[in-house]
């Protein structure tokens, strides 16, 4: 920990490593051999005690005898390192970079509470909804392709199959059966407990907006394991949308999920290039 705290006693055992050479490089590093330990050598039933804890052994770096703190701190750094020029270059192909607000997207978000709403029906908006195929575990072929099946875990994506299935289309929004929908920037199969809303038309900010509109109606609690959602069911779908002239107002809607997109990832650029700043001053004093 970087900042002052309190120990309470439980169940089990909580202890601290003290050491005038630890800091928060080297302690990375020994965290992860610890945790490599105990999480093989104990569980629910073979608690770790302060006792157990004190005769566990781990496998650390040594020099001449004595810990290789010095090895411990360049290798973490070297390995945060290559993951903030992974993040660097990922932000840098995809145009995240560029978080300038417009002026338009300002006002955008600066009118959000004053903008105009009204009722639509998902089918009257976007035809009728598709619903995916049956596909056992068993009987899915590895491939490539993501597989859509219900749950919040890797969005759904429960796994990349080869096999000759529906083929959904990117820019388009799926709803599982507990009624949570999620956008897919991407081409995907999908199993009999997802419906597809056909959003594909829409410009992608646009879809976003509408996704979670979506959302917003079918995942409140009606539906679970003994009432499922189903494509007849986003059918009969009423979402709220803003509008103009009584129409959904797309443009408007594409424009405040760019601005969003813009603000969210703002954090994400500002914090690669304070963490690129301090590698590289750790590195100068790791190396001095």
């Amino acid at each position: 920990m970087e900042t002052p705290f309190y120990l309470k006693d439980g169940h089990g055992a909580t202890s601290v490593l003290q050491c005038a050479r630890l800091n928060r490089i080297n302690q990375m590093f020994i965290i992860a051999s610890i945790d490599k330990v105990i999480k093989r050598k104990y569980s629910y039933n073979n608690k770790a005690t302060k006792i157990e804890l004190k005769n566990t052994v781990i496998n650390l770096p040594v020099k001449n005898g004595d810990v290789d703190f010095d090895f411990m701190e360049r290798f973490i750094l070297e390995i945060e390192r290559e993951r903030i020029e992974v993040l660097e270059t990922y932000l840098s192909i995809t145009g995240l970079k560029d978080y300038g607000i417009t002026t338009k997207e300002q006002k955008s978000i600066d009118e959000f509470k004053n903008l105009n709403w009204k009722i639509f029906n998902l089918e009257n908006l976007f035809g009728k909804s598709t619903r995916g195929k049956r596909l056992k575990s068993e009987d899915r072929i590895s491939g490539t392709l993501p597989f859509i099946t219900a749950g919040e875990t890797d969005e759904g994506v429960s796994a990349f199959i080869s096999n000759d299935v529906t083929l959904f289309s990117a820019n388009t929004t799926t709803i599982d059966m507990f009624g949570s929908a999620k956008y897919r920037n991407y081409n995907y199969g999908g199993d009999d407990h997802i419906a597809v809303v056909h959003t594909d038309k829409l410009p992608k900010y646009t879809s976003i907006f509408v996704t979670s509109a979506i959302h917003k109606s079918s995942y409140n609690g009606q539906f679970n394991y003994g009432r499922n959602f189903y494509a007849k069911d986003a059918d009969v779908l009423n979402i709220s949308l803003p509008v103009k002239d009584k129409k959904p107002d797309y443009e408007t809607m594409e424009t405040i999920i760019s601005a969003i997109h813009k603000l969210a990832t703002k954090d994400l650029v500002l914090y690669v290039e304070r963490k690129k700043k301090e590698l590289n001053k750790m590195t100068e004093n790791a190396n001095a």
